[in-house]
Order: structure tokens, then sequence, then C-alpha cells
């Protein structure tokens, strides 16, 4: 969604609030999955066969760490190592996140501003239905998001603040664009932040939220099957009904269409376009009708 919007406005225009919920420690090092995945997407660096890392990485460190029985089931290639180790010691350094995610992103020349959404320790913590409880990224990497789950919440987030310019660029935006991620744990991070749901919701009649589920499904990841064990209609009229508070418009594919008027009747307006992003002009096409679609 980012890489559509950067190609029908200009970047210096666009900032992105991304969620921080994801982010690990292994190894000694600070990962941010979702920022580096952003980051290393707009640079056009994105290992296209994963969808995250680096292309044409390599993969040593790890095959070194195998051989002494270390943990391998969350992959770090050689390159993406580095942009991890420099966070790691800019925190260790008393930098915030919110500053070294600007060094980073211009260390690769990226024209827009990407913001995490906090600067403070935010966790997403996810419930087994076989009992207990995981972090993200041991649900989403180790058991491969195959496990039934009972619940998700954010530790962290009752102490946690916006970092600086998050709450400035929701309500400067003349639109705020709710990207089609997972709604419970890519964009419920971002809303638990103390500030952040108000402020969406205040910009309600500039916010366009664009589904993520398309057809019943989701294209990639487990947002359906978490939408189905958490209670929720895994389908456009769910997502409408998790959004009518926030947003004015929803987004949805035209595989969606019929069910236009349940979204409607879930109190928020439905706008029906091509929504799956398989290439850049594809991408640059929803970025226009989701900057076009308020006015």
């Amino acid at each position: 969604m980012l890489a559509g919007l950067q190609q029908v406005v200009d970047p210096a225009e666009l900032t992105a609030v991304v969620n921080v919920g994801d982010d690990t420690v292994l190894h000694g090092l600070h990962i941010s999955p979702d920022l580096d995945t952003c980051t290393y997407t707009l640079a056009g660096a994105i290992n296209p066969e994963t969808g995250w890392g680096l292309v044409g990485e390599s993969w040593n460190a790890m095959a070194a760490l195998e051989r002494y029985g270390g943990l391998t089931w969350f992959r770090l290639g050689d390159k993406d190592l580095a942009t991890h180790l420099y966070r790691t010691h800019r925190l260790r350094e008393g930098a915030a996140l919110s500053t070294i995610t600007a060094e980073i992103t211009g260390g690769w020349d990226l024209g827009l501003r990407m913001i995490p959404v906090t600067d403070d320790p935010l966790s997403t913590v996810v419930t087994l239905a076989e009992g207990g409880t995981v972090s993200f990224q041991d649900y989403f990497v180790r058991l491969q998001h195959g496990v039934p789950i009972t619940g998700v919440s954010f530790a962290g987030a009752e102490a946690a603040r916006p970092a600086p310019g998050v709450i400035e660029a929701i309500t400067e935006a003349t639109t705020v664009v709710i990207a089609p991620s997972n709604p419970i744990v890519s964009i419920g991070p971002l809303l638990a932040v103390g500030g952040v749901r108000d402020a969406i919701a205040a910009c309600r009649d500039r916010t366009v939220a664009v589904s993520p589920i398309i057809g019943g499904a989701a294209l990639k990841g487990p947002a359906d099957r978490m939408l189905r064990e958490l209670g929720h209609d895994v389908s456009v009229v769910g997502v409408a009904r998790l959004y009518a508070e926030l947003a004015a418009v929803l987004v949805i594919d035209e595989i969606d269409a019929a069910l236009a008027d349940d979204v409607a009747a879930a109190g928020i307006r439905p706008v029906v376009a091509p929504t799956i992003m398989s290439t850049p002009e594809r991408a640059a096409a929803l970025g226009r009708t989701v900057l076009e679609c308020l006015s």
C-alpha cells in the first residue's frame, strides 16, 4: 500500500506510522520486523520470494549458528543482520527507536517519513487455545501460525506513549489510510497505544480503510483464521464492523461487490475497486482510489 501511495503522491508528503508489537529480541539484537519490511520494500530491496528480508541474501551466520545448536527458527540473513546490529547499538547508546528509524530510512534514501507508533516497549501476546501465551513471533514464525488461538493482547500498551510526530501526523493529514493489514495484530497494536485510536476517530471523516479480507479470505497470513477464532465475521462486513468508528470509507474488492450494502449497514461507506496489488501499476491504481474516494 505504501509503495502504491508513493507512486501517486510526493513521498515527502507521506508519513507511515508502523506497528512495533511484533518487535523481538533474539541473539541480543533488537529486531523490528514491520519497520524493516516497510523499509526494504520501499527501497526496492525486499526479497520477493519471502516478502521479508533482503533480496540476494546469504545465510552464513545462520549456518554457523546452527552448527552450534543455536536458535535458527527465526531466520536472519547476513545483510539483514547489519540493520539489527545498528539498531541495537544505537538503542544501547540511548537513542529512541523513532530516531533510529529515521537514521535507517535515511540510509536507504527513502523520501517518506516512517515512525514507529511508540518508542516505548510494546509486545503482542497471543493466547493459545491449548493454554498458555506466546509472543507474536513464536506464534507467527515458530508455530507457523498454525495453532488455534483464543485471544490477543498488547503488553505495555497501558504505559506506551505515541512516538514524537505520530499524533501530529494523524491530525494534520489530508487523508488517513488504514492499510490492508491484519486488523488484529498489525493494526490492533497501533490502536492500543494511548491517544492513537482517539486521534483517528476524531479524523474519521478523512480516514479510508482498505479491507485485508477478499472473498472471505486473507491473501496471505493468518488474518482470516484469527478473525474467525476471535469471533469476528470473516468478510468485508466483519472488517467494516471493526473500523466503522474509525473510518468513513472502506475500500473493498470487486469480488465482494455484492456485500457493499451490508458494509454500508455496518456504518461505513463502501467503495468497490480492485484491491489485489499484484503489480506496481495495480498498487498505484489502488493508491489513487484511496486518495480520491473522499473527494
